[in-house]
């Protein structure tokens, strides 16, 4: 498959135009093939990850995080300038589809509401308009429950699709569950958001101390399920949704959670068309 077509068919699930201002998704490094035979899907480009791809014959690889987010000499010896030797030797081109894969409010960034099957779904942060005027652009998205759960009930079904034991919570703890908010990554910025647009619960990662205290301040209760989870899903289903779209074999390759290095996440089949 000619690599310019992949890249057209990969923006058009994550447009650039939809990325926020301070990020960098789109071609990481370019290879000097035409062509691409076998595509390979991941969350971080980490150079041990990279290395599985290219042993099992990826020419192209999609990560969700960018190689690096500042300009930067490849000047040390570190994970960066592996990667670099690794994906230049062997002639592998890398590809990010960050930010403009979380703010298309149509792709898989918004996994987690058909999970819980929510209802009237919409985004929790309008970024911008298309072009076309069709949809809007944005990060995050609140739905409502087909049925109000008791807190205990939701916990548990929460904590089924997300494959954890535990689950970090904060805020203000409710009896009941009927509006569900959700950001995937680093969300802790939208509580006030969250809070302002009635839900119960809101879902997303990183949440620091202040963020915790605006939550219980807000009435709301805050699911820190970490910034690994929601992504690693999410570039899953980027995978198969990739496999049904190109014409070459597509692979996830699955990543770990710095914070449970030795827990994988739920199995999944490989993406393959």
């Amino acid at each position: 498959m000619r690599i310019p077509e992949l890249i057209s068919i990969l923006e058009r699930h994550a447009p650039l135009e939809a990325a926020a201002s301070w990020d960098v998704s789109g071609l990481q490094v370019a290879s000097l093939a035409e062509e691409a035979a076998s595509v390979a899907v991941t969350l971080e480009p980490d150079p041990e990850i990279l290395r599985a791809a290219a042993e099992a014959g990826a020419d192209f690889i999609v990560s969700h995080h960018p190689l690096s987010m500042q300009p930067r000499f490849p000047n040390r010896k570190d994970a960066y300038l592996e990667v670099l030797s690794l994906l230049l030797t062997r002639g592998i081109a890398l590809y990010s589809a960050h930010t403009s894969l979380d703010a298309n409010t149509e792709g898989p960034a918004w996994f987690l509401a058909s999970e819980l099957d929510l209802l009237d779904v919409k985004v929790l942060d309008p970024a911008q308009a298309c072009p076309d005027g069709a949809r809007v652009f944005g990060f995050g998205f609140c739905g409502s429950l087909r049925r109000e759960m008791r807190y205990a009930e939701f916990y548990g079904a929460l904590r089924a699709i997300l494959g954890r034991d535990v689950l970090q919570v904060c805020g203000a703890m409710p009896e009941r569950v009927s509006r569900i908010a959700c950001c995937p990554g680093s969300g802790a910025s939208l509580v006030p958001i969250a809070a302002a647009k009635g839900a119960d619960v809101f879902i997303t990662g990183d949440v620091r101390y202040h963020s915790a205290l605006e939550a219980s301040e807000l009435g709301l209760c805050v699911f820190d399920v970490g910034h690994f989870v929601l992504e690693e899903m999410m570039m899953s289903r980027f995978a198969d949704l990739l496999a049904h779209a190109l014409p070459v074999p597509v692979r996830f390759f699955p990543g770990r959670d710095p914070f449970f290095p030795g827990t994988a996440m739920p199995p999944r089949p490989a993406a393959r068309r």
